[in-house]
């Protein structure tokens, strides 16, 4: 693999790079909650092929695969090679999405106004002055990482997790690695989850 598309692979590892906290969610099917407490051992889907090679190389591949492994087994699920018979099936993608963000700088500034007696000039108010909201508009690139489970038996989607940064240029690879750990904590924290109440 060539120097460029090495590094341009990074380019999802630093979408949680980011100073910015990762935001995440999950979601689930409601009738599998059983099937999901029962799994004690799960697989990996083979990488997306054709997509982006910024995005789906070896390198995002096993970083992703790294924090992933790490959680789960941490939980007690044991991974079981490609091809042998596993209770869930774990998938994952990536994206990157080019975001605009406009905000307007405050239009006042100063002090409030408040009278106050000058024993020179005698009675003298001081206030802040207006100026019209500023918008400052800002381009960033955002990325999104999302972790499927599929059932072993039915091979239907059964929870997906969603975690979403600004991307940053500055990050070495171990601390993007720390920061997929981290998202891969945050997305599996409730896993399996809880059957909702009705």
């Amino acid at each position: 693999m060539s120097l460029p598309l090495r590094l341009a692979g990074a380019v999802l590892v630093l979408v949680l790079a980011s100073c910015t906290s990762i935001k995440t969610s999950t979601n689930y099917d409601p009738n599998s909650v059983q099937a999901l407490d029962s799994y004690r051992t799960y697989a990996w889907l083979p990488m997306k092929e054709g997509a982006d090679p910024r995005i789906y190389n070896p390198i995002i591949q096993a970083r992703v695969q790294l924090a992933v492994d790490r959680e789960l087994q941490a939980r007690g699920y044991q991974k079981v090679e490609e091809g042998q018979s596993a209770d869930f099936k774990v998938g994952w993608h990536g994206a990157i999405d080019e975001k605009v963000d406009v905000d307007y700088i405050n239009n006042f500034y100063g002090y409030s106004w408040d009278p106050w007696y000058d024993p020179f000039f005698g009675p003298v108010a001081y206030g802040g002055a207006g100026l019209a909201a500023q918008p400052v508009v800002r381009e960033y690139r955002e990325g999104t990482l999302i972790l499927d489970v599929v059932d072993g038996d039915s091979n239907k989607l059964v929870w997906r997790g969603t975690a979403e940064a600004e991307l940053s240029e500055n990050m070495d690879a171990k601390k993007s690695q720390k920061l997929i750990n981290k998202a891969a904590d945050e997305l599996l924290e409730d896993f399996p989850p809880e059957p909702r109440k009705q």
